[in-house]
């Protein structure tokens, strides 16, 4: 019999407001070099959201503020069981130099329509298309 889990994460979408609109941070997959978001397990002291703004010093190098926008969820089917995962907004206010992934992963601005066709899941994409109409 093959146990199955079921498991919360958190995400943030780090923007800045550029020139020519919003711009969204994006990060590299560890293994696949995919262009993703910060995300990660939800921390049993931490709420969702400073568990992933947390992921995004960590994985992106950046700071951000606390207002926040949760702009839903989606799953992921993976091996062990089914990933709940929960997506906020986060504006950056600092990009470092030196953060704890900067070896393991690259990070790239981009304008939101471009953003949106570099990810591969859908809600995220569809999240990243609706930050026009919900950040001013």
């Amino acid at each position: 019999m093959k146990l199955e889990f079921n498991f919360n994460q958190s995400a943030v979408i780090p923007y800045r407001k550029g020139a020519n609109g919003l711009e969204i941070l994006l990060i590299t997959s560890m293994k696949k070099k995919k262009w993703i978001i910060p995300k990660g397990y939800i921390e049993f002291n931490l709420s969702a959201f400073e568990s992933a703004k947390k992921e995004a010093f960590e994985e992106a190098g950046v700071l951000g503020t606390n207002e926040t926008i949760e702009l839903g969820s989606f799953e992921n089917y993976k091996s062990i069981g089914v990933c709940h995962t929960k997506v906020f907004t986060m504006e950056v206010i600092e990009v470092l130099e030196d953060y704890p992934h900067k070896t393991l992963r690259k990070r790239k601005w981009f304008e939101l329509k471009t953003a949106s066709e570099n990810i591969s899941i859908e809600a995220i994409s569809s999240m990243i298309l609706s930050l026009n109409n919900k950040i001013k």
